[in-house]
């Protein structure tokens, strides 16, 4: 007995012929497979035709504990440049910027002396594949085979057991710094942010957390964390440029990286008057019950265990990303910047009691929505300094939420009194300057 069918593929429809009493549908099985494939490498050949990068269309894992292989399928060959971090054990493979075209869940799982490993845009025109190790390595050898017949190209990347001594010569070998040339050094000058020299509207800083190689935190549903954020900070800027009040900046503006440190330099360079970190989270406990808005101050000993978890999950994003973590400076004990920092926190906390006052009759608040822990992110000694979870990606009504243009409008709009209010007595005050 046959029977007709029309198949999909992408927006190519495809017609087979299919026999119950013999199987033939196999052989049709086998035909959707590889029209399947010639679509899937296109659209990689026409990614990288668009944008003109490098394209990566596929990555495995293989071997054992002794021995373990890595494989990027590419579409031209790249130079990469590999090195390791210990505390905890990484491998990092930084490349020139490419198009990642992998399924998802790619990275998740590992094998072998590779645990798991994730991938993104790290810098403007860096691309970093980060591995999170079993214990210490070794590169054995690493070498690039070109495309043959229906092929695509290989960068090969073996790797073997070593011991704690060899992997920490390894690292100080592979992330011995190189001497900076002159285009390099204007190029970092040309990357500071300065604040006006003169103004007369108060500074606003947004910093959407995460990007590039570090997704953040992903929702039930899947929604990342890096994408759901930015796309507040964006609607938040537009909000607060519509007063004409303030003159509002973002850390990041696209899908790039940024250290933790980078952002509350950030905030400093501009010396901004208000520095609103913005994250969208999932919890490891109490999944089912951590749910709606959270105002996050900086304090030396977390407000609870909701907020000491959070706040450990953040200050992590560096070691997610490859960042080569230096020891953070002594407490400095000089009392003027003793007072700064006291009267810091001090402006904190007041925006943070307003942003909560404006929150709760717009959004749904968790319980306690003001909260405090030590993030990295907060501890700029002289900005006023927040950090706002939207919500919870870990909690699949949280989750519904963030990605609805009528709650995040009413968010917005409910951040954006709360920004008035906090900055209106500075406003009069400007205002009533010039008649006196």
């Amino acid at each position: 007995m046959t029977g007709y069918i029309e198949l999909k593929i992408g927006a190519i429809p495809q017609v087979g012929w299919f026999n119950r009493a013999t199987g033939a549908s196999f052989r049709l099985s086998a035909l959707i497979i590889l029209l399947c494939s010639l679509v899937f490498f296109g659209q990689a050949e026409i990614a990288g035709a668009e944008t003109g990068k490098p394209v990566v269309s596929g990555a495995r894992v293989a071997g054992d504990d002794s021995r373990t292989r890595f494989v990027l399928d590419m579409d031209r060959q790249v130079t990469p440049a590999i090195s390791g971090l210990a505390n905890p054990y990484r491998l990092i493979i930084d490349m020139p910027e490419v198009s990642f075209n992998l399924p998802e869940r790619s990275g998740e799982a590992g094998r072998g002396l590779v645990a798991d490993w994730r991938y993104g845009l790290f810098a403007v025109g860096k691309s970093r594949i980060v591995m999170d190790l079993t214990g210490p390595v070794l590169v054995d050898k690493t070498f690039f085979l070109p495309a043959v017949d229906d092929q695509p190209a290989r960068l090969v990347i073996d790797l073997v057991r070593s011991t704690p001594d060899e992997f920490a010569g390894f690292v100080t070998a592979s992330r011995t710094v190189r001497p900076r040339t002159e285009k390099q050094k204007a190029a970092s000058k040309s990357d500071k942010l300065t604040a006006p020299k003169s103004r007369l509207k108060p500074l606003i800083v947004l910093d959407p957390g995460h990007g590039g190689i570090d997704n953040g935190a992903t929702g039930v549903a899947g929604t990342l964390e890096k994408a759901i954020v930015l796309d507040f900070a964006m609607l938040l800027k537009e909000r607060l440029d519509e007063t004409g009040l303030y003159d509002v900046r973002l850390t990041r503006e696209d899908d790039t990286f940024i250290p933790l440190g980078r952002r509350v330099e950030i905030g400093h360079e501009l010396a901004a008057d208000l520095f609103i970190s913005i994250h969208a989270d999932s919890v490891r406990r109490g999944q089912k019950y951590a749910r709606g808005s959270t105002v996050y101050t900086l304090s030396d000993k977390a407000s609870d265990q909701l907020a000491e978890d959070l706040a450990e999950s953040e200050n992590m994003s560096d070691v997610i990303a490859g960042v080569d973590l230096e020891v953070e400076a002594l407490e400095v004990t000089d009392i003027l910047l003793d007072l700064a920092r006291r009267e810091t926190r001090s402006f904190s906390a007041y925006f943070a009691k307003t942003l909560v006052n404006e929150l709760k009759s717009s959004v749904r608040l968790i319980n306690n929505p003001h909260r405090s822990a030590g993030f990295r992110v907060l501890k700029a000694p002289d900005v006023p300094s927040v950090l706002i979870e939207l919500g919870y990606l870990s909690n699949k009504h949280d989750e519904k939420l963030l990605v609805s243009d009528e709650w995040r409008g009413r968010m917005a709009g409910a951040v954006t009194e709360a920004v008035n209010s906090f900055f209106r007595p500075r406003l009069a005050r400007q205002q009533q300057a010039p008649s006196q």
